[in-house]
């Protein structure tokens, strides 16, 4: 997966898709972002740079709980490869 805005950009439409908002704002968050499962917002660092908002979310997004049937078919396949990728990093 490239480290670019576009990637970015599919990331957040994944999230967009499963009805989670997501914002960029700023704290001091250890691991760059917080989750607030109850209300489904995703608070990310805002000083983060492209690369490491894209790291966040690849750490971030297999940890929510996302409906499938919710996203798009482009969306489905971007959430995937998040997913593979999830899992060859735990090995």
């Amino acid at each position: 997966m490239k480290l670019n805005q576009t990637t970015l950009q599919k990331l957040e439409r994944v999230l967009t898709e499963a009805q989670y908002v997501y914002r960029y704002e700023r704290g001091t968050f250890q691991s760059g972002y917080c989750i607030l499962e109850q209300k489904r917002v995703v608070v990310l660092n805002k000083f983060l740079n492209v690369e490491g908002r894209i790291n966040t979310l690849l750490e971030l997004i297999p940890q929510l709980e996302i409906n499938r049937d919710l996203l798009t078919h482009d969306s489905q396949k971007t959430y995937e490869e998040v997913l593979k990728m999830a899992l060859s990093a735990q090995e």
